[in-house]
């Protein structure tokens, strides 16, 4: 039985990795914890195999007054839980970081592309990367992910905006562009073989191909009782327009697929499949 514990009680990738464990008929045991306060460091470590570290600030406006807190939480913490795991012997530290180590809104990355973070949430996420690798050692193992956009259901971020206008609006417009994303599914049970294995190193997990933003708008009212018009007379407005908000929706962004390649399979479902699951979990919910 492996052992794991989660840094972290409110985290939509934490809890959710949990609910995925959970499935597997006692192959995993796995503990949560909260990082607020200073009750955590009276928490006996010894007794894990891993410790996933999920917890940080993430999903709000960054301001002049809490540009501190990202590196207080984002860094500092993850390095003080780290250092704890190791003394006491957990085997794995696996850090949730960010493809917002890159800095980019649109391109293709590969394992040559420099780091370049142009926020406080990724320029914090990318020094606890680096605070991280003075711990690795053979007797402990550091996984960092880099997952690009996460959806699925109950997830933060783009993807419920995208939705709830694709809910809404009767047209959208028609651009062909490419973005890496994973569903949350397919991200837990990469994590699980990560944790199975033992892995050490950076990874990158993804869906095994590229979105379309339209396509997914198109799928999401598909999955709503709602057809959207397509069309490319926004298509001229949209080229001119190129404040941060439209290259994040329109713009592509890729990782290399030859970077998430794992030698086992974690893609378990098609993604019109995975849209369907999201949104029809989204509307039990509601």
């Amino acid at each position: 039985m492996k052992k794991l514990l989660i840094t972290g009680t409110s985290s939509y990738i934490g809890n959710s990795l949990e609910s995925w464990l959970k499935k597997s008929d006692e192959k995993y045991m796995v503990d949560k914890i909260s990082l607020r306060g200073e009750s955590w460091k009276d928490v006996d470590f010894s007794n894990y195999d891993s410790v996933f570290h999920v917890a940080g600030i993430v999903h709000i406006k960054e301001t002049p007054e809490n540009r501190d807190s990202y590196y207080k939480v984002n860094r500092d913490l993850a390095f003080e839980v780290a250092k704890k795991a190791k003394a006491e012997g957990v085997k794995q530290f696996v850090f949730l970081s960010t493809m917002s180590v890159y800095g980019l809104e649109s391109g293709i990355i590969d394992r040559n592309t420099p780091m370049s973070p142009n926020t406080s949430y990724g320029k914090s996420k990318i020094q606890a990367e680096e605070l991280l690798e003075d711990l690795r050692e053979e007797c402990f193992k550091v996984a960092v992910l880099r997952p690009p956009m996460v959806y699925g259901k109950g997830c933060k971020g783009n993807y419920p905006k995208l939705a709830k206008l694709a809910r809404k609006i009767p047209i959208f417009p028609q651009i062909e562009n490419s973005r890496s994303m994973v569903y949350i599914d397919h991200l837990s049970e990469f994590t699980r073989h990560l944790i199975d294995d033992e892995r050490d190193g950076l990874f990158f997990p993804q869906n095994s191909e590229y979105v379309c933003t339209s396509e997914m708008v198109k799928l999401i009212g598909k999955h709503n009782g709602k057809k959207i018009m397509m069309t490319r007379l926004l298509n001229p407005i949209i080229r001119v327009l190129k404040t941060g908000t439209v290259e994040k929706v329109f713009g592509s962004l890729t990782y290399d697929k030859k970077m998430s390649e794992y030698g086992k399979d974690y893609q378990l479902f098609e993604f019109e499949d995975t849209i369907e699951a999201t949104e029809r979990g989204n509307r039990d919910e509601s």
